[in-house]
Parts: structure tokens; C-alpha cells; sequence
């Protein structure tokens, strides 16, 4: 469990805030996967007195911290990227807003909008599930707002190894000014950005169809998706029932259940 602090933030489009956390604890973690992930502890805006846990042991530690209101939020999020020169990494959060009042209402929404540097988080790493197939020739990257972090971090570190694949991606973002314009990633690489012109519109389901449709290239690949649960499994049924790829080849991940809290 590594207890680090808000270095910086900044708002990078309308529905993404990046936020770089850091301090001496970082030496302790081991960079592993692309993917990299882990639960951030965090406290509400609202609270000033709430209690970050030190542990592992982290569910045992807050049971046994007297009154819930010193409980911190918790929500799980990618390493975007790490920052050579500091004991410091960045997360992206995507900001998710209430329909009806165009508010933020989620935890972490709210958290991120309002972290000044010196505020006080805990952090454990979850690891790591990106591990392209051996014998792969490209690799299939698919996943929603909550996935995107993920996505750039997997094609940004790609480009650092000796046998990048190149991707095909499918990235579905809540507006086409949430559209990156500059992306580091393998040659051959094509991204197809899926902005959701219906605000009310499910998360996912934009970019599950445009799987479906597209053609796809020639030769065996890796697949990897995440985001909405939907998503991830419409995309993994798609892929076995239909294009009648091995499972062994496909890693699925659901981040999040559209209209539930999720950690």
C-alpha cells in the first residue's frame, strides 16, 4: 500500500482529468504489465477527516476504523503513463456526469475535479492483464471512456519493445472533442475513434457494433478489451461465436456495470 499525494492536475478535455500522483513510496513499485493497475483511496471532497488505509490488509483495516464516514472512496484506475524523472506517475479519470443535471455525480469524478497538489491518497497495485499471444501478427484493442487510459498506455509502451504489433482500435468516447489528436503508437497502427452523439446512450454499445461491422485484418491476433461489462463480453462472444477466435487469445475485462457503482 503506498501512500503518495495529488503532484499536479489538469483538465485535458471535457470528459477526462489527468492526475499525476507521486512521493517516496513509489520507489517500492515494480512496473509490470501495460496495463498496469491499482485501487486508489481517496477522500471525498466533503470529508476532512477520513482515514487512508496503510495495509494490504486494506478491507480488515477500514472494518475496524470506527465510524463509516471516515471510510475513503475507492475506484480502481490504469497508470497512463510513468514519469522518468520523479517519483510520480499519471492516471486519467473519465468524468462521468448525471443526465439530468450535468453535474458530476461519480466519486471519482468528483475527487478529480477538486485534488490540489499535497492532497493525500493511498494507492495498491493490482498488476497487470495485457499479454499478447505468442504468434500474434497485429492485436485488436477495444474499450470505452473507462478503457482508454489503458489503451494509449498499451499502445505508448508497445512502441518501447523490439515486436510492437500493430493495432486496430476502437476507442468510443462520450464527445468528438474527447478525440486525442496526437497518439504514440506502433507503425501500422489504425484508430478508429467512436464519439457518442446521444449523451444518454450507453456506454460501449457504439463501439461493440463497430466491431461487428468492421472487416477486421488478415492473420491471427491478440485481442484485448475493457470498459462497460456489456462491451467487454458482447466483444468476446462476437470474436469466439462468430470470427470463431480461440479464447486463449482474447483477455476481456469489465471495468464498470452501466448504471452501478463500481471499484
Amino acid at each position: 500500500m503506498l501512500s503518495l499525494t495529488v503532484q499536479g492536475s489538469e483538465q485535458i478535455s471535457p470528459h477526462f482529468m489527468s492526475i499525476t500522483l507521486g512521493g517516496d513510496d513509489i520507489q517500492h513499485l515494480d512496473r509490470s504489465g501495460f496495463d498496469q493497475s491499482g485501487r486508489l483511496f481517496f477522500a471525498d471532497p466533503d470529508d476532512d477527516n477520513v482515514f487512508l488505509p496503510s495495509s494490504e490488509r486494506w478491507i480488515l483495516q477500514l472494518t475496524l476504523q470506527g465510524s463509516a464516514k471516515q471510510r475513503p472512496r475507492v475506484r480502481t484506475y490504469s497508470i497512463r503513463r510513468f514519469r522518468r524523472d520523479a517519483l510520480a506517475f499519471d492516471i486519467e479519470i473519465a468524468l462521468h456526469e448525471s443526465n439530468a443535471s450535468h453535474k458530476p455525480a461519480a466519486p471519482g469524478s468528483r475527487w478529480a475535479l477538486a485534488a490540489e497538489p499535497g492532497a493525500k491518497v493511498a494507492f495498491l497495485d493490482q498488476g497487470y492483464s495485457y499479454a499478447p499471444t505468442t504468434g500474434a501478427t497485429w492485436q485488436l484493442l477495444v474499450g470505452d471512456e473507462s478503457a482508454l487510459p489503458a489503451i494509449l498506455a498499451i499502445l505508448e509502451r508497445s512502441t518501447e519493445t523490439s515486436e510492437a504489433l500493430p493495432a486496430e482500435v476502437f476507442l468510443e468516447v462520450p464527445a468528438p472533442e474527447d478525440i486525442r489528436s496526437e497518439i504514440t503508437a506502433p507503425p501500422g497502427t489504425a484508430i478508429h475513434w467512436l464519439p457518442r452523439s446521444d449523451p444518454s446512450a450507453k456506454p460501449g454499445a457504439l463501439a461493440l457494433e463497430a466491431v461487428k461491422q468492421d472487416q477486421l485484418p488478415d492473420g491471427r491476433f491478440y485481442a484485448w478489451t475493457a470498459g462497460e461489462s456489456s462491451l467487454a463480453t458482447g466483444v468476446r462472444r462476437h470474436l469466439v461465436g462468430t470470427r470463431h477466435i480461440p479464447k486463449s487469445d482474447i483477455c476481456f475485462r469489465g471495468y464498470f456495470t452501466h448504471g452501478r457503482a463500481s471499484l
